[in-house]
């Protein structure tokens, strides 16, 4: 009897306001955490230097490459060096403090060092010289990342460092994010347990407002629903996470050092005091209470830490013998601690901080969309690392060990704000995908032999002859599994496995060559199918794209995607049997899609309650129709795009991965008319349009939904004309008649938005 051939498909979970409120009001919840003893002097302004590096994990170079410090052709950064350097500094002065934040590169640094090395930075660490903040695997971006991988990849490095040393961080460093989620705020914020949040990124009229108004510092309630239990303390810089102009001590950089030897011609303490003190009063005036902070350090600084606390020491010393003013190590932690002392009040904020502008011309927006190819391979992912970890647990962990931790580290680095943003170099892109790739690999592996423990008889990891694989590349037609087996003699079994805490009933999509096909549920029943046909242009994409990634040449593209409706438990799976039909394929209850040749002026499609209309003549969107809720809603959609700027005389900001910019000219539209297919089917309805040769969209709607599935291709986008161009798709409905909107937040919330001033184009 030949073997069974399985295949898994996973369903994957994919303003300032007027008040006021006292200070640290349920925002305090770490309760077992003990005080940090502060050294301050009362009446006067506090100075707390807050010594630190921000090290991206992949930017500019890739992450191993910051470790080590190589390709110094490019940056000369090398992370390794910096905690090397820091701990030594650390260990010669009790006195001196420093934060530690990405656990991606901390961890790795651990593990090389020696027992002797560990049990100074544990000494470091209790006596709270050396402090872990923040303490994900990485800094992770607030814009485009989702908030599971944001809980994933902070609850990685929190475990480490709780096993490791038995803390837990009490701040949120999240410096350079490019805005900030109002979820980050009271999810990853008040109710993971931080007493504060600090960063720097805000938008340049929003910080000059909160300056003039004291302002910066407010108390945080990003959940509407949970209110003053859930809200955080929180820190806005002045400008940015350096130190004050003239206070920055990097080795390599142009410093002006504290030289306190009167035996030199350079001596020049009472000239640094004095800058130190304008300083401070400069910053006290644009916030509130006694206190304020100064971050000492920026990217990739303290390879040589000596430099900064040498400096640093001198700077205390002097300053607090002047008496005008006290300085003073310091972290976030003791920061807030004596915010918290000062019993001041502060403003409530609500929403989030976006979007983010640095100037005039510079909104980083370009960001939310830039890379969206990697954006998607990250969320797929997300969902696979989700099943799988429900799927390893379900197995018993002590059959097959942990074969989900392969994925958990390339997870982590993924959600890095230069990396699901798409702002990163793309050779460091390119670093990021293979991680992914070479982790999920391992964990198929895994995911594979647990179903072949949960679907035995006797629920048992024996050997068997059922082999499974699975799909990876299903968004290019690609599954030999499905394509062979629907073509041969064999049975095809697939295992639908469902990670939601509610049943889901969703629609399956597998690549086949034979139109006579069935489908039964495990008790024999057959389920109701439709055989799509494989398009050109899929097939044309598949040969590349199969090229690209595997480096072979594909056989000729499948004929077909078989459809069918998979209803799976909560936190379960189904199993489906695909066979040869012993009739005709309608008798199986298979049926064929037909392509329609539109005879009226408008078409109409779609199987279930949504209707969706296109002109038959030009081919674009015409109305939407729900049959359940009774929306009708006239509405068109086009594919445009924009000049990108290239800067000016006046503005040297030019677009790209962070900023959309475009050069003021009206966009041009891809096409007014556009090539229109459609194809019927009991299950789904299907429109290819043809937007130009770059531009193609297939539009599906499936019986039993009310929403559209949009797929569609872009690129190669021509710029042989050598104007660089930003593509968008402007969907065009009277809907917003009162100036106000909705927007996501890292998918679990929704912000209600109002414009400034009506948009001739609101969804654009």
């Amino acid at each position: 009897m030949a073997a069974a051939l399985l295949l898994l498909v996973v369903l994957a979970a994919a303003a300032l306001a007027g008040t006021e409120a006292s200070a640290f009001a349920a925002a305090s919840n770490n309760a077992t955490a003990p005080p940090t003893p502060v050294v301050v002097v009362e009446g006067k302004l506090n100075v707390h230097l807050v010594p630190h590096s921000h090290d991206d994990v992949g930017w500019l170079k890739t992450v191993d490459q910051y470790y080590v410090g190589s390709n110094t052709t490019i940056q000369g950064a090398c992370v390794m060096n910096t905690l090397d350097s820091v701990v030594d500094a650390l260990a010669r002065d009790p006195a001196r403090k420093f934060v530690v934040v990405e656990q991606a590169f901390f961890q790795r640094w651990w593990a090389e060092k020696s027992p002797t090395i560990q049990a100074i930075v544990h000494k470091l660490v209790d006596s709270g010289q050396l402090e872990f903040i923040n303490g994900g695997w990485c800094m992770h971006d607030e814009a485009a990342v989702h908030y599971i991988d944001m809980i994933d990849q902070t609850t990685l490095g929190h475990r480490m460092i709780k096993k490791q040393f038995n803390k837990t961080p009490r701040a949120g460093w999240q410096i350079d994010p490019f805005g900030h989620s109002a979820v980050q705020a009271y999810l990853l914020g008040a109710e993971l347990g931080f007493e504060s949040v600090h960063f720097a990124r805000i938008d340049y009229q929003d910080r000059a407002k909160r300056k003039a108004d004291k302002g910066l510092e407010v108390i945080w309630r990003g959940s509407r629903t949970f209110g003053s239990s859930s809200q955080i303390f929180t820190n806005a810089f002045p400008v940015h996470y350096s130190p004050p102009d003239g206070f920055d001590f990097e080795v390599l950089d142009d410093i002006i050092p504290v030289q306190d030897d009167m035996s030199l011609f350079d001596y020049n303490v009472e000239e640094r005091v004095n800058d130190f003190v304008a300083a401070a009063i400069a910053q006290v005036n644009v916030t509130r209470t006694n206190h304020i902070m100064w971050t000492m350090g920026d990217d990739f600084n303290y390879q040589y830490a000596e430099s900064w606390f040498r400096n640093m020491d001198t700077l205390i010393k002097h300053v607090n013998k002047d008496g005008r003013v006290h300085a003073l190590y310091s972290t976030p932690s003791i920061y807030t601690d004596a915010k918290h002392a000062s019993n001041e009040s502060w403003p409530v904020k609500y929403d989030d901080y976006f979007p983010y502008a640095d100037s005039t011309n510079a909104y980083w927006t370009g960001y939310f969309t830039s890379r969206p190819t990697f954006k998607r391979y990250v969320r797929v992912y997300s969902g696979y690392y989700l099943a799988a970890r429900q799927i390893e647990f379900l197995v018993g962990r002590s059959s097959l060990g942990l074969f989900t931790s392969s994925l958990e580290d390339a997870m982590g680095i993924a959600q890095h704000h230069d990396a699901v943003s798409g702002t990163a170099k793309q050779h460091t892109t390119d670093d990021y995908s293979k991680r992914l790739a070479l982790g999920a690999s391992k964990v198929e592996n895994g995911v594979s032999t647990a179903l072949t423990c949960l679907t035995s008889s006797n629920r048992t990891c024996v050997s068997s002859t059922t082999k499974f694989e699975q799909c990876p590349l299903l968004n290019i037609s690609y599954c030999p599994s499905t394509e062979k087996a629907s073509s041969a003699t064999k049975s095809l079994v697939v295992v639908v496995y469902n990670p939601l805490g509610w049943e889901r009933s969703d629609f399956i999509r597998v690549p086949v060559n034979d139109e006579n096909l069935a489908v039964k549920n495990s008790d024999g029943t057959i389920v109701e199918s439709q055989l799509v046909e494989v398009d050109n242009v899929t097939s044309n994409l598949r040969k590349f794209y199969v090229k690209a990634y595997l480096g072979i040449t594909s056989d000729k593209a499948p004929k077909y995607w078989l459809v069918f409706q998979a209803s799976v438990p909560p936190m379960g799976w189904n199993s489906y049997y695909i066979s040869k039909s012993t009739g005709a394929a309608h008798n199986g209850r298979g049926y064929a899609s037909a392509v329609v040749s539109p005879s009226n002026d408008t078409i109409e499609v779609g199987p279930g309650p949504l209707k969706m209309s296109f002109s038959s003549a030009s081919g674009q969107l015409k109305r939407m129709f729900n049959s359940v809720s009774g929306v009708d809603l006239p509405i068109q959609q086009s594919f445009l795009w924009y000049r990108s700027s290239e800067g000016d005389s006046m503005d040297s900001q030019a677009s790209g991965a962070y900023i959309f910019r475009p050069d003021g000219n009206t966009p041009t539209i891809v096409s007014s008319s556009v090539s229109l297919k459609v194809i019927r089917g009991p299950l789904v309805d299907e429109v290819h349009q043809q937007f130009s040769s770059w531009v193609y969209q297939i539009t599906r709607l499936y019986k039993n939904k009310e929403h559209a599935e949009v797929e569609y291709t872009i690129g190669p986008i021509p710029v042989d004309d050598d104007i660089g161009k930003e593509v968008i798709t402007r969907m065009t409905a009277n809907m917003v008649t009162n100036s106000t909107f909705y927007t996501d937040s890292n998918g679990r919330d929704f912000l209600k938005r109002a414009m400034l001033a009506p948009s001739r184009h609101p969804l654009e």
